[in-house]
C-alpha cells in the first residue's frame, strides 16, 4: 500500500535526495495540483448551484401553474355556487308571489 505524504514532506525529501532544484520542482507541482484540485472543486460547485437553481425554478414553476389551476377551479366552483344561489332566490320568489295571488 502506498503512503501519501504531504507537500511539505515531498519537498524536504526532494531536497534532501535530489537537491534544491528538485525541491522547487516538487513546490511548484505541489502548488500546481493544489491549484487543480481547489478550481476543479470550485466549477464543480458552481455546476451543482447552477442545476439547484435550474430545479428550483422549475419546481417554482410546476407551483405555481398548479396554484393558478386550483384557483380557475375553485372561480368556477364559486361561480356555479352563485348561479344555484341565484336561481334558488329566483324560485322562492316566484313562489311566494303565487302565494300572495291565490
Amino acid at each position: 500500500m502506498t503512503e501519501r505524504n504531504s507537500l511539505v514532506q515531498e519537498v524536504g525529501a526532494a531536497l534532501r535526495d535530489h537537491g534544491i532544484t528538485a525541491a522547487i520542482t516538487a513546490l511548484i507541482g505541489g502548488i500546481i495540483a493544489l491549484l487543480a484540485a481547489v478550481s476543479r472543486r470550485a466549477f464543480t460547485n458552481d455546476a451543482m448551484l447552477s442545476r439547484l437553481d435550474r430545479e428550483l425554478l422549475a419546481e417554482r414553476d410546476r407551483v405555481d401553474r398548479q396554484r393558478a389551476e386550483d384557483r380557475k377551479g375553485d372561480a368556477d366552483r364559486l361561480e356555479r355556487i352563485e348561479t344555484d344561489i341565484r336561481a334558488m332566490r329566483n324560485l322562492m320568489f316566484e313562489a311566494f308571489q303565487r302565494s300572495d295571488k291565490d
